[in-house]
């Protein structure tokens, strides 16, 4: 019952965001309305779900897609790629290019071409703009059919097929019931758009496929059990023999050769599964595999995360060390190393295998926010705010480093500036009392840009 609560809660917020902002229920949605609508939506969820905010993570994800869109012609939003912590198997857009991967999906794929696949298919849904033309044909409810169709999306996330299916808003809208699946037609289209767009951007289309079946594989459960993407995508059979058909015969790109390195997706996946999946669970798998395979640096690399995960820092450390020996020059096994380093109190160990990581990969944003936590940590303060800082520069929206920035500053006897980013810390997790209780100390600055930048915010959240 307590799903349902969120999603009355969604649905009540839509509601009222459509009446207020777009009274008159409009019959056509502008571009600068749906934008509008898709920040509305990621408010909601932001409150109501859990994202996976593991930047390693959500940057591999958001970088598949964003290859994807490089193959596609000039768009009107700006995509942004979420993982979203729920076990079904479910993918799904929303309003202005919001593309959401149910954690449990993401988990049961093997690869980056099934990544992409399904990755390009809500692009594709997206592009054709077939959220804002079924609410175009609803002329009697316009905009509030998107709160309806959305919040039905959040109904499939439990698996209740026959729930998702359709949602009725009687009394509570228009008293009409509207269907929450895409129609075949759509289906098709995204399908035929998203597979000349897979191979624009290098990729066969094959994942695709295999991701349909594996998801129809599901259904033999029962119907309670169906995946949502089955109830909100419809026509998976003839889907499947479509795509298999167009795999076939299809003519490809003159001299493309689909050849795409799988260690970024395996150490991903692997570190996802390790560090996000059920521990319990994942021990057992991981102890299991390496058995089987004692010498695969990635199942060394897993069972050393879900063994860090469980509190044992020695064994971890073992497993990792044999994975670089397998991968000596291994950015992210170094990482990881690293972080299991600090997590056991040896910074001085920490920071030397977190430098040895960055001057392999000096992007690296998790192995910066570890180092200026371990640069803390020794009491190096001045340091970690200048490690902190580049952090933030090179990803602004890195919430936990705004937090430790303020932290530092704070430490350091730098008031001012603690409380200006340990109240952007608190803007952005929406906890508006505290934001605005240090943004105010933080009024104090001699900095003027700093001080609008401030004043703003203040404004905003209030």
């Amino acid at each position: 019952m307590k799903f349902y609560k969120k999603v009355f809660i969604i649905f009540s917020a839509l509601i009222l965001f459509v009446n207020v902002c777009f009274p008159g229920a409009a019959l056509c949605i502008s571009v600068k309305k749906e934008e509008e609508m898709g920040r509305e939506f990621m408010r909601v969820v932001l409150e109501h779900f859990e994202l996976i905010k593991d930047p390693f993570v959500v940057n591999y994800v958001n970088k598949i897609g964003d290859k994807i869109i490089s193959a596609l012609p000039p768009q009107p939003f700006n995509y942004n790629f979420y993982i979203i912590k729920e076990d079904s198997y479910n993918a799904f857009a929303s309003p202005a290019g919001n593309i959401f991967i149910n954690s449990g999906l993401f988990e049961a794929m093997e690869n980056e071409e099934e990544l992409a696949g399904i990755l390009c298919h809500e692009i594709a849904h997206v592009v054709c703009r077939h959220i804002s033309q079924r609410i175009e044909k609803q002329s009697k409810i316009g905009l509030i059919t998107l709160a309806g169709m959305l919040a039905g999306i959040f109904l499939g996330l439990e698996g209740t097929g026959a729930v998702s299916s359709a949602l009725t808003l009687g009394s509570i809208a228009a008293g009409q019931s509207i269907s929450l699946a895409y129609s075949r037609e759509d289906e098709i289209q995204a399908d035929q758009l998203g597979l000349k767009y897979l191979n624009k951007a290098g990729y066969s289309g094959a994942g695709l496929l295999t991701m349909l079946k594996k998801i129809r594989s599901k259904q033999w459960f029962g119907s309670d059990q169906i995946p949502t993407y089955l109830t909100t995508h419809p026509a998976s059979e003839d889907r499947i023999v479509y795509i298999g058909s167009w795999l076939e015969t299809s003519e490809k790109p003159s001299g493309q050769v689909f050849n795409i390195d799988p260690y970024d997706f395996q150490i991903t996946h692997t570190r996802f599964v390790s560090m996000h999946g059920e521990e319990s669970i994942v021990l057992k798998k991981s102890e299991t595999r390496i058995a089987k395979y004692p010498s695969d640096p990635m199942a060394l690399y897993g069972y050393g995360l879900v063994l860090a995960k469980t509190g044992n820092f020695k064994d971890a450390e073992i497993n990792l060390k044999k994975a670089l020996e397998k991968r000596s020059f291994d950015s992210h096994i170094l990482r990881d190393l690293g972080r299991i380093y600090f997590l056991d109190g040896r910074y001085e160990e920490a920071l030397k295998t977190l430098k040895t990581s960055l001057s392999i990969a000096p992007d690296d944003i998790e192995s910066l926010f570890l180092l200026g936590r371990t640069q803390a940590g020794l009491g190096k303060y001045e340091n970690a705010e200048n490690t902190f800082e580049k952090l933030i520069e090179k990803d602004p929206d890195y919430d936990r480093a705004l937090y430790f920035l303020g932290d530092t500053y704070g430490r350091h006897g730098k008031l001012e500036n603690a409380h200006y980013y340990l109240g952007l810390y608190y803007k952005n997790e929406r906890n508006f009392k505290n934001a605005e209780f240090h943004l105010k100390k933080a009024l104090k600055t001699d900095d003027p840009d700093r001080k609008l930048k401030i004043k703003e915010i203040l404004k905003e959240i209030r």
